[in-house]
């Protein structure tokens, strides 16, 4: 069956939902023993939050890329994440999704959060015809997910190693099967409101330092 285009696909419950990124050990590690970001992690840059598993992999290289060794799960709440989607901007200009380049400029500088579509990727971390959400966050969309969103913190590092050695192994199947179950997300109007009009936009696909 062909994907959509412009879905949010995450493993979520009812009440909290799933990101990912990675840092370096002295960010990543305290972060997971006491369940929130320590005092070095810096609430003053851009943070980007990825529900695609498979996308953190091809970021962060299966955790051996410098700086982000440490790959988390960060579980937050479905309500914060909801709220970061009705007050983002998209990260590039659409024509037809606004109305001119300055309105586009003056929504992006107001906005606490950023949208930003990137292909999905496949347990070779090739590129796929569909495309996967990034969330960029700042000023009070990083407090407000440092603060009161982060419900829980894991180190799923052993995790990309693993599946790193079965692909590297061409075991495709046995990775497969230990892969996080990623849906559709039932985000609704929120998630409308930033998807590019049509399939045929061209989205960026440079990500910012700030893992």
């Amino acid at each position: 069956m062909e994907q959509p285009q412009h879905t949010i696909r995450a493993a979520y419950s009812e009440t909290t939902i799933t990101v990912y990124q990675a840092y370096s050990p002295e960010i990543g590690l305290p972060a997971v023993r006491d369940g929130r970001f320590p005092a070095g992690w810096k609430r003053d840059r851009m943070t980007w939050i990825k529900p695609s598993f498979l996308w953190m992999m091809y970021r962060c290289g299966w955790g051996a890329k410098t700086g982000q060794e440490t790959v988390l799960a960060v579980e937050i709440s479905r309500d914060g994440f909801e709220w970061a989607l009705r007050n983002a901007c998209l990260s590039s200009y659409v024509r037809g999704v606004h109305p001119d380049r300055a309105t586009w400029q003056r929504q992006l500088k107001r906005a606490p959060t950023r949208v930003q579509w990137d292909p999905e990727r496949d347990l070779r971390l090739q590129p796929l015809p569909y495309r996967s959400l990034q969330l960029g966050l700042s000023g009070e969309a990083v407090r407000r997910y440092a603060d009161e969103w982060t419900v829980a913190i894991r180190d799923v590092t052993p995790l990309a190693h693993r599946l790193h050695a079965l692909v590297s192994r061409g075991e495709l199947d046995s990775a497969t099967r230990l892969l996080p179950q990623e849906l559709p997300y039932p985000a609704g109007e929120e998630s409308r409101r930033q998807k590019p009009a049509g399939t045929g936009v061209s989205c960026p696909t440079d990500v910012a330092p700030e893992r």
